[in-house]
């Protein structure tokens, strides 16, 4: 049984999908080998889902016969974004959804296709009768974003916040003190029971999660 199998699907059956898809991240000239996680948040007749990387078909499979009203995206480092247009040929009436301080990033992988919604810090996105709030939480990226589904008691946080810490910040475009920021003002003042759904590896908690912020600092990464 997987986080989201374990999750309360809201009164009106909107409910967490979870796939993961392996490939490869490159920034700075380096790349390296990555397996994401893809989330997908829905009813029996739309959804949403959070990052696209590397494989469309473990998506698009998950997605079935709904309707796919968006691609959300908690940022736009290359392993976030790369099956985007599959998902549109699939679902063209689709919103790609992008904080516009990611186009640098975005643009890297995607010169020719562009976001078509921007995202804002506050923004909702209905998903069925859950709202996902748009927090932004740059550091990782100038853009990265998360999206809080309080209905639901889960966060999407994809890079920023990691069982364990913050999401990296040694490359291009990301900046240490931002992103503690980000996760103290944005993330971790959310419930203690919040679900921490990442954007790699094992889900976790805020309250699990708050006890270590002084320890991240010391380590400085």
């Amino acid at each position: 049984m997987t986080v989201a199998d374990q999750i309360t699907p809201s009164p009106g059956g909107v409910r967490i999908e979870h796939t993961t898809t392996e490939g490869t991240f490159s920034l700075d000239g380096g790349t390296w080998d990555v397996e994401n996680n893809v989330w997908v948040v829905g009813d029996d007749t739309r959804c949403v889902v959070i990052d696209a990387p590397h494989d469309a078909a473990p998506i698009l499979e998950l997605v079935g016969e709904r309707r796919l009203t968006h691609v959300l995206l908690t940022h736009a480092h290359d392993d976030h974004v790369t099956v985007v247009a599959e998902l549109l040929e699939a679902h063209p009436d689709a919103q790609v959804a992008l904080h516009p301080d990611d186009r640098v990033l975005w643009e890297q992988t995607h010169a020719d296709l562009a976001p078509t919604q921007d995202l804002a810090d506050g923004d909702v996105v209905l998903v069925g009768d859950v709202e996902l709030v748009v927090l932004h939480t740059p550091g990782h990226s100038p853009g990265a974003v998360c999206f809080h589904a309080r209905d639901l008691g889960v966060v999407f946080t994809g890079d920023t916040l990691f069982q364990g810490g913050p999401g990296a910040t040694g490359r291009s475009f990301s900046d240490f003190p931002t992103i503690i920021e980000s996760i103290r003002d944005a993330l971790l003042t959310l419930p203690d029971e919040t679900v921490v759904l990442t954007g790699h590896g094992r889900s976790t908690t805020v309250g699990d999660e708050k006890p270590d912020v002084e320890e991240w600092i010391r380590r400085g990464h």
